[in-house]
């Protein structure tokens, strides 16, 4: 893998879907002046998220959200852009949607689309239907694996998209609570993972955007300020900074987790069997 360029956005969501979409679009072009092959933003920078921006369904125009969609396709198709982009998705009634990232190609197509699997409490009993599958994307060589806030909680989810050959985990999320930071540097840790952390500037002021390195280092952060922003990171698997935590500690661990090294390695002792013994 050739270094790739990941630009992890922090936009100002506001219940407005045009004004959201305009934002994005203009955030884009910036994140591909700097470089960017990918941007990342947050959940719900299209459409508002639920109990925030959205506080009925009843209230939401899905006609306009299509469209606006259909316009960051376009802009992405122009840029030759990846975008990763936090949206509600709409069911069939009386099915509640789907809280989700669209994945559009630097061709200007929707590729894919991830559809948050592990919800929250309110959010399954009053808002949000749970996807059922992970969702791998590969960008220039790159793999990145979906995930979306709440599920920062569950480490299984990390190591599930370690398994699949993941080589960074995008992680949206709309809140300000600190912890997300501490529970993505220790995923990318323990999974050897890049995992980026995009959330709306209205949040950066308590938990601004970040992006943590395989070996659990910083890699980049944002500005704690409370404006849309971004940073730029540059994900390279041969970057020797990394080398230990990719090359030795990452194939180290897939070994580990089957077993095979520890049951060949177990003896028949009496002293082992024996746990009260000195």
């Amino acid at each position: 893998m050739p270094g790739i360029v990941l630009a992890t956005e922090s936009s100002l969501i506001t219940p407005n879907v045009q004004t959201n979409g305009a934002h994005i679009r203009e955030m884009m072009a910036d994140a591909r002046a700097e470089g960017a092959q990918i941007v990342h933003f947050p959940e719900g920078a299209l459409s508002g998220y639920a109990k925030s921006e959205v506080l009925a369904w009843q209230g939401v125009d899905w006609e306009l959200v299509r469209s606006e969609i259909g316009l960051i396709v376009e802009t992405a198709k122009t840029l030759g852009l990846w975008v990763v982009l936090g949206c509600n998705h709409p069911l069939s009634a009386p099915n509640l949607p789907h809280n989700s990232l669209y994945v559009i190609s630097d061709t200007g197509e929707l590729v894919n689309r991830y559809d948050k699997r592990l919800c929250s409490h309110t959010e399954i009993n009053a808002w949000y239907s749970p996807g059922t599958s992970p969702v791998v994307i590969g960008v220039d060589g790159c793999r990145f694996g979906l995930a979306l806030c709440i599920e920062a909680q569950f480490p299984e989810v990390f190591m599930e998209y370690g398994r699949l050959g993941a080589d960074a985990v995008l992680l949206s999320a709309y809140t300000q609570d600190p912890v997300f930071h501490v529970l993505a540097q220790a995923h990318a840790a323990a999974s050897n993972l890049w995992v980026s952390v995009s959330t709306p500037a209205q949040c950066t002021t308590s938990l601004p955007v970040a992006v943590f390195a395989p070996d659990g280092s910083l890699a980049g952060r944002g500005a704690s300020a409370g404006v849309p922003s971004f940073i730029t990171t540059v994900l390279d698997r041969d970057d020797e900074r990394y080398g230990i935590a990719l090359k030795k500690a990452r194939p180290w661990r897939v070994l580990a987790r089957k077993g095979d090294i520890y049951s060949l390695c177990r003896v028949e002792d009496e002293r082992s069997k024996n746990r009260r013994a000195l």
